[in-house]
């Protein structure tokens, strides 16, 4: 359970905790901007074009990733008022793309950190998790399951001829394969980060 790592040692538990959290609030208010360009204004309306955590989020998804490290987020997107498909794509993407930039932003501090303050453990480590899960969360919302920005995507080329009973189903089950797959994905993307930062503290 996360919850214990606030017991054990509270100040790692609030840097994690800060820092999904900022990554997911940027995701969503991504997905808000765009849309608003694009010609749809309900993620807007609706006061999405913030980062706050409990707009973004929602107390629930703070609660649950508090407890067990697990968080999400939705912003609502009238897809029907957004002029075209190159519109529709660019919100879909906004999200991801906004998880990549932040992955290598948190990469280039990584490095940084490394050359000049070469002893500061605890930043080096929470700078190296930022980088590490925004990308797994580039990889995770690019998987086409409904939910995720990878369905809206497939959706786009293909309307998928499946009832909403399947789609539910389809849903749960990568719900349960992600949650005892994420260590799989989260592994890939340290060792990703970890190469990227040894071949930039090389180049420097």
């Amino acid at each position: 359970m996360f919850i214990k790592l606030l017991f054990q040692d509270p100040r790692t538990f609030s840097a994690i905790l800060l820092i999904v959290v900022l990554s997911v609030c940027v995701h969503e208010f991504m997905h808000a901007y765009i849309a608003l360009k694009n010609g749809d204004p309900t993620a807007a309306d609706h006061g999405h074009l913030t980062l706050n955590p409990f707009k973004q989020m929602g107390l629930w998804s703070l609660i649950t990733f508090c407890l067990i490290g697990i968080a999400w987020g939705q912003v609502p997107v009238n897809r029907a008022n957004l002029r075209s498909r190159k519109a529709r794509l660019a919100v879909d993407f906004a999200g991801v793309a906004a998880n990549l930039i932040l992955s290598a932003i948190f990469l280039v501090l990584l490095v940084l950190v490394c050359k000049i303050a070469s002893n500061e453990e605890f930043a080096q480590g929470i700078l190296f998790f930022g980088a590490s899960i925004n990308l797994v969360l580039f990889v995770i919302n690019l998987f086409p399951v409904p939910g995720f920005d990878g369905w809206n995507v497939l959706t786009e080329f293909r309307k998928p001829q499946v009832s909403s009973e399947l789609v539910n189903g389809i849903f749960f089950i990568m719900v349960v394969i992600l949650f005892f797959g994420i260590n799989y994905i989260q592994t890939a993307a340290d060792a990703l980060i970890t190469f990227l930062a040894y071949f930039l503290l090389e180049l420097c």
